[in-house]
């Protein structure tokens, strides 16, 4: 192993230790401030600015992203991605932790199969994974303004089914692929480059929901859901709209095989057996 990649290997894990950390600091601190609001964003953001232990998660949360990118420049992308994938089973271990309860059998179907199909989803990544295309214009807009739709309506079902958390935090992991999938888009350069404006304002939007989904539901779910669409969405809309091409045979398979364990993985994660009751106020 090259000298680079052993430390690549090294800051991915150190990136996600610290990314979940952040996520389950972010949840305590969140849960204990005053009803937050979509309708109120500046008061909004002042009760989580003003909160020490909120920016010290936040500041958290920053640091393991740097380390994330500093990762990728480093190590291949598909050996970061696995080790990134086993920050699902951290969060549900911090989350039993701070909890005092160990997860249920729901909670921990939801979390194998959701680190089983991230792990498959990154050595798909490792076979035929060409560079693909720039996409058209008008394909990327769709896709990014579908995907916000898709938000949307999450949390309008959420508002009405009851599963306020699970909702935000799909959402919220929707509006970071779609950072994510700008984030791609902005480094190609030229005209691609105005896409740092939906880049801002998805990682904005994503940040956001998780705060809110931390208000009425355990960090496992809010964070778990978001994570899972934060790393499975952005590979399926390059092979979507920018054309990367499919990895031949078993490779292929694999990738499928990948998105439906995610799924299920999700649909586990968004119906815990213990469900935190909503605040009387604010959405």
């Amino acid at each position: 192993m090259k000298v680079g990649t052993a430390i690549g290997l090294a800051l991915a894990v150190a990136s996600t230790t610290l990314t979940n950390l952040a996520y389950s600091r972010e949840h305590e601190a969140a849960a204990a401030l005053p009803t937050l609001s979509m309708r109120r964003p500046l008061h909004s953001l002042h009760l989580l600015v003003a909160d020490r232990s909120w920016m010290l998660g936040f500041g958290m949360e920053s640091g393991g992203f740097a380390l994330y990118a500093a990762a990728l420049a480093l190590a291949p992308l598909a050996v970061v991605q696995s080790i990134g994938a086993g920050g699902i089973g951290v969060l549900a271990y911090l989350s039993a932790r701070v909890s005092g309860r160990r997860l249920g059998a729901k909670g921990l179907s939801g979390v194998s199969l959701s680190i089983v199909g991230l792990l498959a989803l990154a050595i798909s990544l490792g076979k035929g994974n060409g560079a693909g295309g720039e996409g058209t214009t008008a394909g990327i807009l769709a896709w990014i303004g579908g995907t916000a739709l898709v938000a949307l309506a999450v949390l309008l079902i959420g508002r009405r089914t009851g599963l306020v958390a699970a909702a935000m935090g799909i959402a919220g992991g929707l509006m970071f692929s779609i950072g994510d999938f700008s984030t791609k888009l902005a480094t190609q350069g030229g005209t691609h480059f105005a896409f740092v404006v939906t880049l801002v304002i998805g990682y904005t939007l994503g940040t956001s929901l998780l705060q809110l989904g931390y208000q009425r539901g355990n960090a496992l779910t809010v964070a778990g859901l978001a994570t899972l669409l934060t790393n499975a969405l952005p590979i399926l809309a390059g092979t979507v709209v920018l054309a990367e091409p499919v990895p031949p045979g078993a490779f292929g398979a694999l990738r499928v095989l990948a998105f439906v364990a995610v799924s299920a993985g999700a649909v586990l994660l968004a119906s815990p057996e213990h469900r935190v009751p909503e605040p009387a106020t604010g959405t």
